[in-house]
């Protein structure tokens, strides 16, 4: 059988219609498929009338009209019905076309808009606060690049500069004009010089309110032990252990950040980013094994015999401890502190954190 999707459409004019050619058997008996789109033109429609009018009369002519029209409608109703038959996908693809298009016209739109150099987001940046910082990159690649320079973090330091400030030595005036790891000295300068932020370290409690989870399968790189003098009669022994977090990749393996610009590479040079320090302080001195290398697996925080103090236990494994395998304690190391008197989890802004030496 031959397909009707290929016969051919004939496209009628009003100028070809005249009372010799067309009849009302023409109408009654015309295929769908030879008219395009399967629906009586209007200038077909009134070309038919105005003869049919002028040959009967008007009068006359009524009846006659309204039987050719209603015999060539319900035909192209039949035509319009099978033509959606044949044609849906053609119509679902049209209108997904149209809401592609509108989409991306407002999605055009919506982007216009323009784009400051960098001067001008540097002396925006003389007047935002230290705690707005992370907000301010976040406008705009330049406002990014801007929080990168050296001039940034040198302007902001000598805003909140005081010169009765107790700073370290590392951290004074005459020591921030270096550029290797200039922001990590303004950053940790900050914690002494702004009050909203040393307040927020001085409101941190002796011991957490529960055991923090985040320092799991971090890595010991360095211990060590002093004596201290405090408020108590007797001396403390402040047990100290630097961590280095693990390092976390993305799903396709690579680190989804901004490229640094390499003439300020300097400036954003600190050893010390991933790291972070427990601080145990007890009453007593208690052997401790070696422990460094080694990742911690296990740490709790639980009150101790004599029901006066805490008890805080460690527990390392030469491997890192992988999510999908339990943990085991063959071939690890504990370390058990009791009687516990102060319990302290630094970051390497902190203003108690120990310096480097490269920084």
């Amino acid at each position: 059988m031959p397909k009707k999707g290929n016969r051919k459409r004939l496209k009628f004019r009003a100028g070809d219609v005249c009372s010799e050619s067309v009849t009302v058997a023409d109408y009654a008996d015309a295929d769908p498929a030879i008219v395009k789109s399967g629906r009586l033109k209007k200038a077909v429609a009134n070309a038919v009338e105005k003869e049919v009018k002028l040959l009967c009369g008007l009068e006359a002519s009524q009846g006659a009209v309204e039987e050719v029209l209603l015999s060539s409608q319900s035909v192209t109703a039949d035509a319009l019905d099978s033509r959606d038959d044949l044609e849906p996908e053609e119509d679902d693809a049209k209108v997904s076309h149209k809401k592609k298009n509108k989409r991306r016209k407002e999605s055009i739109a919506s982007g216009d808009g323009g784009e400051y150099p960098v001067d001008i987001w540097l002396m925006l940046a003389s007047y935002i606060r230290p705690e707005d910082v992370c907000r301010f990159a976040l406008i705009c690649r330049n406002a990014w690049t801007v929080t990168c320079t050296a001039a940034f973090w040198t302007r902001l330091y000598r805003r909140h500069y005081k010169t009765d400030a107790d700073l370290p030595f590392h951290l004074q005036r005459d020591c921030i004009d270096r550029m290797c790891s200039l922001r990590a000295r303004v950053i940790r300068s900050l914690f002494h010089l702004y009050e909203p932020f040393s307040l927020r370290v001085s409101k941190i409690p002796a011991l957490p309110e529960s055991t923090p989870t985040a320092v799991l399968n971090s890595k010991c790189l360095l211990f060590w032990v002093r004596k201290v003098s405090g408020t108590r009669p007797e001396a403390l022994w402040e047990f100290n252990f630097k961590f280095l977090k693990q390092q976390r990749h993305s799903k396709n393996g690579c680190a989804k950040s901004l490229c640094m610009p390499r003439q300020y590479e300097d400036v954003h040079t600190n050893p010390d980013s991933d790291c972070f320090m427990l601080q145990v302080t007890t009453l007593n001195f208690i052997f401790t094994p070696v422990v460094m290398g080694m990742t911690l697996s296990l740490f709790t925080i639980n009150v101790s015999t004599d029901m006066r103090h805490h008890r805080v236990r460690l527990v390392f494994q030469d491997t890192p401890l992988q999510r999908w395998k339990k943990r085991g304690d063959q071939g690890a190391a504990q370390v058990v502190l009791d009687p516990v008197h102060s319990v302290k989890l630094m970051d390497w802004w902190h203003p108690q954190y120990p310096s480097s030496p490269y920084i």
